[in-house]
């Protein structure tokens, strides 16, 4: 058998002796060889590992040594391995220029080598030129210069430079949408290139960002020489990551799983967040010492763990709980404009404020252990963005609800500007976006929003009423304003013809006064007075009288 297959005789007997669970590919191996159904045995062996997995472990206790999705940090200096060569080019890098930047792939490990692997050097660094008098790390938010504004200065005690790590830098463009805010956040990092500046900043950039950093001329100059590419690992650098922070816990990793883990990730791209949240979950599964190829199949292996571990929570919440779960999942999501969807930080505030029967903590910290969100400083968010692709439940909530998504983040944008502004009636949404947001949140979906957001939307249907009622009001007075003029104009045509009426009778009248006067004196004069008196009537007489019969008369 160990000639006809790939496998050693070792580890074929030690199967067949049941020291171990044979792995998937050791047992098809003896199916083959003995004529079996594979795909029977396929099933048998998947449940044994289930079965395998589900025994508690002998010892309980210590913290894990990995951290899944979550970032390692500086505190997880002594588990972070597999990047001293690009650790050492930052470092180096940094000495020589006051602004640099470090780019990769979403789950190439940015986060980490900033914090794990850059940070605890400068913080036990013998060099001056390194040493810092304070170090700041934060990330930009959607207001940068508002939040960090008061960072961004020098620390004017202590000797050395003030440091500014600013990891996720592609939150100045996914959450940031005043582009004035965004630019004088740049030119206040690029004081630091001034060499009588006090200040050394690093950033942390999304790969598929850089086309965005160029936008800016001054940045554009500063990164020329300043950057450092992360790029994926190579095998000896993932036996490292994978070994030895089970090493310095005293466990072990099974050489077969070391190489199985490195044949998967060595080829694919971002990989690094998903081997670490396979190697948690099979260290929850492990067996005395031993990190197994079996514990790590029943977890899911590489592509299958996270959502495994979803799936796990979620199906274990009741409906209303998986309802709320669906909410708080995509308020933590940015749906890219032709370009990946990104993680959006999250004030809890903003969370707890969709009250759900006090249930909101419940599913949060469900989230929170399990190691899918993260929590810290009062803002909570996606332990990674490989989340939003490894598990197929949340990309399909994301893929269907995309629209509703982009125009969600801008709700939520108004939402905070109104109420920050005293909520100025000015502020509100008018028109078509008034009318787009109505469509998208009528009073039945009311409850995927905040407080805030839900006031916001109805203080804009409410003003849109308002003045919908002014402009009918006014429209019915200018009609009625309209009419009374048009009465008024009758009124007077009919008192002017009326008046001229009287004129006319008063000058035949007078007329023939006239010639009755001068009927002794002058006949012949009474006489022409009194034609000129009966022409004057009919004259008057045939103005009064229909067209028609004007016109016939003339006829």
């Amino acid at each position: 058998m160990a000639t006809r297959s790939e496998h050693g005789a070792s580890t074929l007997s030690q199967a067949a002796a049941g020291e171990r669970l044979p792995t998937l590919p050791v047992t098809l191996a003896y199916v083959q060889a003995c004529d079996g159904d594979r795909a029977e045995w396929e099933q048998r062996w998947r449940q044994a590992a289930e079965d395998a997995a589900a025994v508690p472990r002998p010892a309980e206790g210590g913290e894990p040594p990995y951290r899944g999705l979550a970032r390692y940090e500086p505190g997880d200096a002594d588990l972070f391995f597999g990047r001293d060569q690009v650790t050492h080019r930052l470092t180096d890098l940094t000495r020589q220029r006051r602004l640099s930047a470090v780019f990769g792939p979403s789950g190439s490990g940015k986060s980490s080598l900033l914090r794990a692997g850059l940070i605890p050097r400068l913080q036990h660094t013998t060099d001056p030129a390194l040493r810092p008098a304070a170090l700041r790390v934060f990330t930009p938010g959607p207001h940068p210069l508002r939040i960090h504004g008061d960072r961004l200065s020098a620390q004017e005690t202590g000797e050395g430079d003030t440091w500014l790590i600013v990891d996720q830098f592609e939150e100045l463009y996914t959450l940031c949408t005043d582009p004035a805010e965004r630019s004088a956040f740049l030119e206040r990092l690029l004081e630091a290139t001034d060499p009588a500046s006090r200040l050394r900043v690093v950033l942390a950039i999304r790969a598929d960002f850089l086309g965005r950093c160029a936008e800016h001329a001054g940045l554009t100059a500063a990164l020329q020489e300043s950057t450092v590419l992360v790029g994926p690992m190579g095998p000896a650098e993932l036996r490292e990551a994978i070994t030895k922070p089970a090493q310095a816990t005293g466990l072990l990793v099974e050489r077969s799983l070391t190489a199985r883990l490195i044949e998967e990730v060595e080829d694919a791209p971002g990989a690094l967040p998903l081997m670490s949240h396979a190697l948690l979950e099979t260290w929850r599964r492990r067996q005395s010492r031993a990190l197994t190829e079996v514990a790590y199949t029943a977890a899911g292996g590489l592509n299958g763990a996270i959502a495994r571990t979803a799936e796990d929570l979620y199906t274990g919440l009741t409906p209303a709980q998986a309802g709320l779960a669906r909410r708080l999942l995509l308020r933590l999501v940015t749906p890219g404009d032709d370009a990946p969807d990104t993680r959006r930080p999250t004030p809890r505030s903003e969370l707890a404020a969709l009250e759900a029967g006090g249930e909101v903590g419940t599913v949060l910290d469900r989230l929170i252990r399990a190691r899918l969100l993260t929590a810290d400083e009062g803002t909570v968010d996606l332990a990674h963005e490989a989340l939003l692709t490894a598990w197929p439940r949340l990309h399909t909530w994301v893929e269907e609800d995309r629209e509703r998504l982009r125009a969600h983040r801008q709700l939520t944008e108004a939402a905070t500007t109104w109420d920050e502004l005293g909520r100025d009636p000015g502020t509100l949404y008018r028109g078509t976006r008034l009318a787009g947001a109505a469509e998208l949140w009528p009073p039945s979906r009311y409850s995927e929003l905040t407080d805030g957001e839900r006031a916001f939307l109805t203080a804009g249907l409410a003003a849109e009423r308002r003045a919908r009622l002014r402009r009918r009001l006014t429209a019915g007075l200018a009609a009625c304003v309209a009419l009374l003029l048009v009465v008024a104009g009758t009124v007077a045509y009919i008192e002017r013809d009326r008046s001229r009426q009287r004129a006319d009778e008063l000058a035949s009248k007078q007329i023939a006064a006239q010639a009755d006067a001068l009927r002794e004196e002058d006949p012949v004069t009474c006489a022409a007075r009194k034609v000129v008196a009966a022409r004057h009537a009919a004259y008057r007489y045939s103005l009064m009288r229909p067209r028609r019969m004007r016109v016939r008369s003339s006829r």
